[in-house]
């Protein structure tokens, strides 16, 4: 019997209109854990491309100040970017980096907290990369404050510019800053960009 030849299936991660529901996502991710998604509120899937050498480091640094911050204060958890959340709207996001507050974290039941949490983080960080595009990511960051994020951050390495998201205000543009205050929820976090940049 003759072989045939298969070919890797390309798909266009800005054009994807399969629709599925949070069961039938679930299972996916957990059958596809080297693979990244995210589930639309509308059940639109979203594949996730990696991230090439110079996001992944700058990433993992934004991620490094937090943790270090939070090591300190034990004022709640940090998530990374393979941490899916379930947003109240329905959607299911992965940011960058994230922290959640611990009473409400703690609020949550233990099998909760093993699968997708359902809440939105208290903060979040969203890096635009060279696969992103600047709309989707600006949509993302207003559903985000849309379904409770108290302060978002949308860095922006090319531009050098943080788009900061605050629940019932326009958003803020900061031209290359140094670093960003986010002590007005999370006590004492500033957060450095001298990395980034």
């Amino acid at each position: 019997m003759p072989s045939i030849e298969t070919k890797p299936l390309l798909l266009d991660v800005h054009r994807i209109t399969l629709r599925i529901d949070g069961e039938e996502f679930e299972k996916l991710c957990q059958d596809n854990p080297d693979r990244s998604f995210e589930l639309t509120a509308s059940g639109e899937l979203i594949v996730m491309p990696p991230v090439g050498g110079e996001s992944g480091n700058s990433e993992l640094e934004l991620g490094g100040e937090l943790f270090v911050w939070n090591r300190q204060t034990r004022l709640g958890k940090i998530f990374s970017s393979s941490t899916i959340f379930v947003l109240p709207n329905g959607a299911q996001r992965s940011p960058d980096a994230a922290w959640v507050e611990l009473s409400r974290w703690e609020a949550l039941t233990p099998a909760q907290r093993k699968k997708f949490p359902p809440l939105a983080p208290d903060f979040v960080i969203e890096l635009l990369s060279a696969t992103d595009r600047l709309p989707p990511l600006r949509e993302k960051m207003e559903e985000y404050r849309s379904n409770g994020v108290r302060l978002g951050l949308l860095i922006n390495p090319k531009n050098k510019q943080v788009e900061i998201y605050r629940p019932g205000q326009a958003p803020e543009i900061s031209e290359f800053p140094t670093a960003i205050d986010c002590s007005e929820i999370m006590p004492g976090f500033i957060l450095s960009l001298s990395e980034i940049w």
